[in-house]
C-alpha cells in the first residue's frame, strides 16, 4: 500500500513537472497560418515567424515605411514580454499584427505544457486571443519554414514541393558572427540569431 502511494506521489509530481513546462519552442497558430518560434533574450520572451503556411509574405502594413518591403518570415510578434508576478505560467508585453500593422498590449499563458494561450487587447477594450499548439519535433516542416524547423503530421494532404528559404534570422549589419558551440543544437543557434535582431537586442528592458 505504501509502496502504490509512493508511486501516486511520483506520477503526479512528474506530471507537475511537466506541466510546469516553459512556453519556449516553436508553436502553430490557429489556422495553421505559420509557426511562432519563442525563445528567452536576457530573461525576457520574444517570438518571431518561424515558418508560414503561405511563403513570401511582406511586412506591408507596418507604420514604419522602411520596413514595409521586408519578408514577414523572420520578424518578431511577440514583444518583450516579461514574467507576470501575479499569475503562474504567464507573461505580458505587447504583440504585433503584420496583418493590420498594429501593436496590441498581451500575454501568453500556458494552459498546458502544449497549449499556450495568447491574448491581446487595444486599450482594454477591443480584446481577443487564441489557443497556440507546440509544434512536435520530428514531424515535416511546412513551405517556408527555416530549416531545422518542423511542423505537426498532417494526413491525407500530399506534400508541399521543397522549398529553400533564406534563414529568417539574419545576422544585423554590424553585430558580431557568433557560432553555436560544437555540439550545440540547431535550436540553439536560431535563439542566438533571433536575440540578435536589432529590434530585440536594442529593446528597451
Amino acid at each position: 500500500m505504501r509502496k502504490t502511494a509512493l508511486s501516486g506521489m511520483f506520477l503526479l509530481a512528474a506530471a507537475g513537472a511537466a506541466y510546469a513546462a516553459d512556453p519556449l519552442g516553436e508553436w502553430k497558430v490557429e489556422e495553421d497560418k505559420a509557426t511562432i518560434r519563442i525563445v528567452d533574450c536576457n530573461s525576457r520572451l520574444w517570438g518571431v515567424i518561424a515558418s508560414e503556411q503561405i511563403p513570401g509574405n511582406l511586412d506591408s502594413k507596418n507604420p514604419d515605411k522602411a520596413k514595409r518591403t521586408r519578408p514577414t518570415l523572420g520578424i518578431p510578434v511577440l514583444l518583450n514580454m516579461k514574467k507576470a508576478e501575479d499569475e503562474k505560467d504567464k507573461w505580458e508585453g505587447q504583440i504585433y499584427d503584420a496583418t493590420s500593422g498594429k501593436t496590441y498590449d498581451a500575454n501568453i499563458q500556458l494552459k498546458s505544457a502544449n497549449s499556450l494561450r495568447v491574448e491581446g487587447c487595444v486599450a482594454m477594450i477591443l480584446c481577443g486571443g487564441q489557443t497556440w499548439t507546440r509544434v512536435v519535433e520530428g514531424s515535416p516542416a511546412p513551405a517556408g519554414a527555416k530549416a531545422g524547423t518542423t511542423a505537426p503530421k498532417t494526413t491525407g494532404t500530399p506534400p508541399a514541393p521543397k522549398t529553400t528559404a533564406p534563414s529568417p534570422f539574419p545576422t544585423p549589419i554590424g553585430a558580431p558572427k557568433t557560432a553555436a558551440p560544437k555540439g550545440a543544437k540547431a535550436g540553439e543557434q536560431a535563439t542566438s540569431e533571433v536575440c540578435l535582431l536589432p529590434e530585440i537586442a536594442n529593446a528597451p528592458r
